[in-house]
């Protein structure tokens, strides 16, 4: 039976979107308290796309604009810490910060997200990492630092570029750095939302 004129019609407008979505253009940088987050990063061999970005703030004082890197959108933290593969959280920073005071953010917001009984068995970990954090001295406006999660080897924390010391091994300590910024008990509520997808306030 011959197709009618209003189904050809029909199918043609289908192809055309299909064309149009296959060929659309990848997610858009953003740019964010003068900061550009790039729509894509590298992380060891693995090309990531961003999931969202936010802003840490305290009342008024900003602190830094952060950007989420994973490879598949995922829009709650339980997805996010499912996803397997390479990852990266980008840090932007807005302000000086005392190394010291990065530490204790990172040491407080492990101990409010991460189950007690799995506490000891960052211990060890937590330390190194709060060694190479602590070495930086001060963190100063405009800098950059990435919390990469590289499978086979752990994270690898850099800082405008240059990796801090030894990669830290494990799934289960990359898990709880991030679950500081969209666990339970983020750092920030706003931020997490954006970091999910969410809009940003």
């Amino acid at each position: 039976m011959p197709m009618t004129m209003k189904m050809m019609f029909a199918r043609a407008l289908c192809t055309l979107a299909l064309v149009w979505v296959a060929s659309a253009p990848a997610a858009a940088q953003v740019r964010l308290e003068g900061f550009t987050f790039d729509a894509t990063a590298r992380v060891a061999d693995a090309e990531l796309r961003l999931n969202g970005v936010g802003l840490k703030a305290v009342a008024w004082l900003k602190g830094y604009a952060a950007a989420l890197y994973l490879p598949h959108k995922a829009t709650s933290a339980t997805q996010v810490l499912a996803l397997a593969g390479a990852k990266r959280l980008q840090m932007r920073m807005l302000q000086d910060v005392a190394a010291a005071e990065f530490v204790k953010a990172f040491e407080k917001g492990v101990a409010r997200n991460t189950p007690a009984a799995e506490l000891p068995g960052l211990k060890e970990r937590m330390a190194v990492f709060d060694q190479q954090v602590g070495a930086l001295g001060k963190v100063r406006k405009g800098d950059t630092v990435n919390l990469d999660f590289v499978p086979g080897r752990g994270l690898l924390f850099t800082h405008n570029g240059k990796l801090r010391g030894d990669p830290i091994a494990g799934e289960d300590f990359y898990a709880a750095l991030l679950r500081i910024f969209i666990g339970d008990k983020p750092t920030d509520p706003e931020l997490k939302i954006g970091l999910l997808g969410g809009p940003v306030s």
